[in-house]
């Protein structure tokens, strides 16, 4: 596929607060005694080579905007940080675009995927990438499409069905953000979530996978005990499969939203370990 077929696919989103009465004065008297909030900057002297890039890649109906949280404390150890956007039209032209966005970053390189994109990060061609995590991400193997692995195990009640559209595009009902997808999350962040989903093709799920890159590179697997999308059963399997390094957590399919600390944490590990390597 043509690079002008899918670059003008990214969606963005802002969110803004607004205070108001009596709250609004007492946070800006606050804030006018204590002096300006101190800037997010890299701290200096990082324990990471330089240019050092933690890539975080979204998911099917998402957006780089599912790891706001996740982006600043990576930042603050004097890590790069870059949220890769893929087009979600097939796995072959989401690996290329992951690619694309590759080349646009210098030095070592630890590559984070979500949900589908565990399968994205695993079908690029980088030297400079030391190590993968999966934040409760799908791993097919060589030849095993995205669905195989993804309804291995029996799915969850709470499962919400997904039907293509007539374009051979898959939505998710508003309410599954709540119920299923991010059922830790607040209610105003899964209704942003439901608000800025981008559909997935199910070209995506039905391409069989070429050689993992989980085979050649070290892997981290956060699973979320309490994912309501895949299930953790299926999880474990992957992760074994991977002989990954596996971190279980009392998370929902997306802890980017409610524990992103413990998403830092895995990545962290990942890059501790493998980035001077």
């Amino acid at each position: 596929m043509e690079r002008r077929k899918f670059l003008g696919t990214l969606t963005a989103a802002s969110l803004g607060v607004a205070l108001g009465g009596k709250l609004a004065r007492a946070e800006n008297a606050a804030q006018a005694s204590a002096g300006p909030p101190a800037p997010a900057v890299a701290v200096k002297g990082s324990a990471f080579p330089e240019n050092s890039t933690i890539v975080l890649v979204h998911a099917a109906w998402a957006d780089g905007s599912c790891w706001s949280n996740v982006i600043q404390p990576l930042e603050r150890l004097g890590l790069k940080v870059m949220c890769a956007p893929i087009p979600l039209t097939s796995l072959s032209s989401d690996a290329t675009a992951l690619s694309w966005a590759l080349e646009r970053t210098a030095g070592p390189i630890v590559l984070v995927g979500h949900a589908y994109s565990g399968a994205v990060i695993a079908a690029v061609k980088e030297e400079r990438v030391k190590s993968l995590v999966y934040v409760t991400a799908l791993a097919p193997d060589e030849g095993e499409t995205v669905a195989k692995v993804f309804y291995r195990d029996t799915p969850s009640s709470q499962q919400p069905k997904m039907v293509p559209d007539a374009h051979g595009y898959v939505w998710m009902p508003d309410d599954a953000f709540r119920n299923a997808l991010a059922q830790k999350a607040s209610a105003d962040q899964a209704k942003i979530a439901a608000t800025v989903q981008r559909p997935i093709s199910v070209q995506c799920i039905q391409e069989p996978a070429p050689v993992p890159l989980w085979k050649s590179k070290p892997s981290w697997y956060l699973v979320a005990e309490d994912d309501l999308m895949i299930n953790p059963n299926t999880q474990r399997f992957m992760a074994d499969r991977m002989h990954a390094t596996v971190r279980p957590h009392p998370v929902d399919h997306t802890p980017m939203y409610a524990s992103p600390a413990v998403v830092v944490d895995v990545i962290l590990e990942a890059a501790h370990k493998t980035l001077s390597q």
